[in-house]
């Protein structure tokens, strides 16, 4: 089926404290994903959140000890652009509301047919699809949901740490990103140097351009949006 193409690189959380409902739905449309997790409240759902980084997040309203709209808020917090897909037993106008204030994505009423709910992940998923590459310039891309670089195509080996970096540039293109910056999200509370931090970016662009990442001298690297 075309729809599987799109859908089965995607972590789905689904967020449902009624047992009958999660077991249908991970019976009729979990083998579609790469992975589909079941959380039975909003607190083991945003502690899932954190911990399996999902890329789409499909929630009940009500549910005990945190509700669906309070999770969505905290995990809003996180990844404002993560899609979160609200199900109802009740069309509530002021939680519809308060849904369209948190830029939640899409709202089923209970009950739904589970036909619809993976036609419109299949809607989300070509979307989010088209959004995962981004071109750095004429030769570069990288996959942001898989952190790997590509030069016209071909797959370009990077460490760990490698990818960290490129990935930091991406998310802040056209923006300095600091010396200080870089030595905090790669090595955390270690020392590392200046000239360290040059024999880095050095190893990268022998692999990539002496051009794809630009030196801001005394302040940092950027990858300009005039590349993209």
């Amino acid at each position: 089926m075309k729809k599987v193409k799109f859908l089965r690189e995607l972590k789905i959380l689904f967020v449902e404290d009624e047992i009958n409902i999660s077991t249908l739905l991970n019976e009729a449309i979990s083998d579609y994903f790469h992975t589909f997790s079941i959380a039975y409240d909003g607190e083991e759902g945003f502690e899932k959140f954190k911990k399996l980084t999902p890329d789409i997040v499909i929630t009940d309203i009500m549910m005990p000890k945190i509700d669906g709209l309070e999770m969505a808020e905290k995990i809003k917090a996180i990844d404002e652009n993560i899609p979160v897909i609200v199900l109802s037993a009740f069309s509530d106008k002021q939680k519809l509301l308060k849904a369209i204030d948190l830029g939640i994505t899409k709202y089923f009423i209970k009950p739904f047919d589970p036909q619809e709910l993976l036609d419109y992940l299949t809607f989300l998923a070509q979307k989010l699809d088209k959004q995962r590459l981004v071109c750095l310039d004429k030769h570069f891309s990288f996959d942001n949901i898989t952190k790997t670089l590509y030069k016209d195509d071909l797959f370009i080996h990077t460490t760990k740490k490698e990818k960290q970096f490129i990935a930091l540039l991406v998310e802040y293109r056209g923006e300095i990103v600091t010396h200080q910056m870089i030595k905090e999200q790669l090595w955390n509370d270690q020392t590392i140097n200046d000239e360290r931090l040059r024999t880095f970016v050095k190893r990268i662009r022998a692999k990539t351009s002496k051009t794809l990442i630009k030196n801001i001298i005394g302040q940092g690297y950027s990858i300009s949006p005039d590349d993209i």
